[in-house]
C-alpha cells in the first residue's frame, strides 16, 4: 500500500516535507522488504535523520541538522538499540529547554539534559494520545 495511505497520524499533522520524507522511505522499504512493520520502522528511521517529534507532530531538527537522533536510528537493524521516540538526543540542552517550554513542561529550568529528554518524550506521548483521542471522538 502506498505510503500516503499508511501515513501515521503524527505525520498527518506535520509539514509536507516530513510527510514526503516518510512516504518516500516507506515506499522504498515496501519494495525491498514488503508491506508491514519493517517498512514503517525504516520510514521512521529515515525521518529521524532530519526531523524530531515535538508534541503531536514532526518538525525539522534544530538548525536543519541531519544525523541520527537516537542509538536505534544510528545502527543497522540487526544491532538494535534504544529509541529516542523521535526526540533528537543530539540536540543542545538549550534547544531541548525551548521544546520543553513550548510543550509546557513544568520545572524545566532545573532539569539536566537527560531529564529534559525524558520530559519531552513523556509530553510528546501525552500530546499524541490527546490528539488521537480528540480525532476519533
Amino acid at each position: 500500500m502506498p505510503g500516503r495511505q499508511e501515513l501515521p497520524s503524527t505525520l498527518e499533522r506535520s509539514s509536507k516535507e516530513a510527510q514526503r520524507t516518510w512516504i518516500k522511505a516507506h515506499d522504498s522499504a515496501v519494495e525491498q522488504y514488503g508491506e508491514g512493520e519493517r517498512a514503517h520502522r525504516t520510514a521512521f528511521g529515515a525521518l529521524k535523520h532530519t526531523h524530531e517529534k515535538v508534541g503531536d507532530h514532526w518538525e525539522r531538527k534544530e538548525g536543519g541538522r541531519k544525523a541520527p537522533s537516537d542509538p536505534q536510528s544510528a545502527r543497522p537493524r540487526q544491532q538494535g538499540g534504544r529509541s529516542g521516540e523521535g526526540v533528537d538526543e543530539q540536540a543542545s540542552k538549550e534547544h531541548l529547554y525551548d521544546v520543553a517550554k513550548r510543550l509546557g513542561v513544568e520545572g524545566r529550568s532545573r532539569m539536566s539534559k537527560a531529564e529534559l529528554l525524558d520530559a519531552v518524550r513523556k509530553e510528546n506521548r501525552s500530546k499524541t494520545r490527546s490528539a488521537r483521542s480528540s480525532r476519533s471522538g
